[in-house]
């Protein structure tokens, strides 16, 4: 009997994951079609790339409205039904782009619609792992969600030739819609395990500071897929050997996310101090940017894409383990603060590149990393404080 509850218990764990990925990359994936199948929609609804960063910095601006409220929906109706929700969004809004946006302005409105759903789909997808995975595995699991996001960016780069190059743009949102409504299938019901309420306060002040953190975070690490390749071509790279650079920043930014939440599981704290770790190594690899070429270019890359933007899941990881009875009203804290700083930082990147160059750019997106590894240490000091006056250790509120 003990074997079959076990059985049972990762099975359930399984699904939940399952589901938390493709519901993640279904609510994601709009945004980067839009980046990925520009140069193709451009040439049909005549904008410029000051016009794309508008519309994608849109999408951010709307999660970061949207995450906190969303957050309040996951906890009072469930990560199912808002997990749906969000897919349904998203799918609905790929569809209508392909459809429907036949002038800049509708696809401005219809990307940040999406917004709304992808906002839903990340904190359902954080209350479903939180309610369906073991604390002893949830690092992990928190890092293989978060790993989807940049799978997200190399399945939206196979659309071009796949689709776009051969039967138009329009096909590639309407096959994107398709598929994200087929995650609605592998969405895990709620109800399987029981989360037992935890008696230790909130610790509203450390996930403010957290918050503050991931937008400076968010916003010079948002800037390596953003501009990474048009800084290397200015720099004088071939324009081959940039898109290149960038296909391997991804996968080691996967290889990272997967393998500090693999190194989270073998841990019994310190998650805060890693994230901090992460964001300080990430600065020297923005800073090894402002040089476009030779071996600091590809030690920057490394850097910044492995250490720099591996910090997402693990931090979800933490803030979950500090609040096991609303894990996503908590992240959706950390999350404003994600979406927040993927709406500022090409803005203020691109305006800063602008006007004293790419350098002086990376220079800037280094000091944003700098200054969050700092918040970031400051907020850890806060959670020291808030677990000496709390009533119970978090962590044990799965009911298996």
């Amino acid at each position: 009997m003990p074997t079959q509850i076990k059985h049972k218990s990762s099975t359930t764990a399984s699904r939940a994951v399952v589901g938390a990925v493709t519901t993640t990359i279904a609510c994601v994936i709009p945004v980067f079609l839009v980046a990925g199948l520009a140069v193709q929609i451009r040439d049909e609804l005549r904008f410029d790339p000051a016009g794309l960063g508008l519309a994608i910095s849109s999408y951010f601006a709307i999660g970061a409205f949207a995450s906190v409220p969303s957050g309040a929906l996951v906890e009072r109706f469930g990560p199912t039904a808002t997990a749906r929700t969000g897919i349904a969004v998203s799918a609905l809004s790929m569809v209508a782009i392909g459809l429907v946006a036949r002038s800049y302005p509708v696809l401005l409105v219809l990307l940040a619609l999406s917004g709304v759903g992808n906002a839903l789909g990340q904190l359902s997808s954080n209350a479903t792992l939180a309610a369906h995975v073991p604390p002893r595995k949830q690092g992990v699991s928190f890092g293989v969600k978060q790993a989807a996001i940049p799978v997200s960016t190399l399945l939206a780069g196979l659309a071009v030739p796949a689709v776009a190059l051969t039967a138009g743009w329009r096909w590639a949102f309407l096959a994107g819609g398709a598929l994200a409504f087929g995650a609605l299938a592998l969405v895990p019901r709620d109800g399987l395990v029981r989360r037992t309420r935890s008696r230790g306060g909130r610790a509203t002040g450390p996930l403010l500071v957290m918050g503050l953190s991931t937008t400076l975070a968010a916003a010079g690490a948002n800037a390596l897929g953003a501009f990474l390749v048009d800084s290397s071509v200015a720099g004088g790279l071939e324009p081959a050997a940039a898109g290149l650079a960038l296909t391997a920043g991804s996968l080691v930014c996967v290889i990272a996310r997967l393998f500090v939440g693999w190194l989270a599981d073998r841990r019994t704290g310190g998650h805060i101090a890693v994230v901090a770790g992460s964001l300080l190594l990430g600065a020297v690899g923005l800073a090894l940017l402002a040089a476009p070429r030779g071996p600091a270019m590809v030690v920057g890359v490394l850097l910044g894409f492995g250490l720099g933007w591996s910090w997402p899941g693990l931090l979800n990881y933490a803030v979950v383990q500090l609040h096991p009875q609303a894990p996503a009203a908590a992240t959706s804290i950390t999350q404003t603060g994600v979406y927040a700083g993927g709406c500022l930082g090409p803005l203020s990147f691109g305006a800063a590149a602008a006007a004293f160059g790419y350098s002086t750019a990376w220079l800037g997106a280094a000091a944003a990393l700098l200054l969050a590894a700092g918040l970031m240490v400051g907020a850890g000091r806060l959670l020291g404080r808030h677990s000496t006056s709390s009533t119970r250790p978090v962590g044990d509120h799965i009911a298996e």
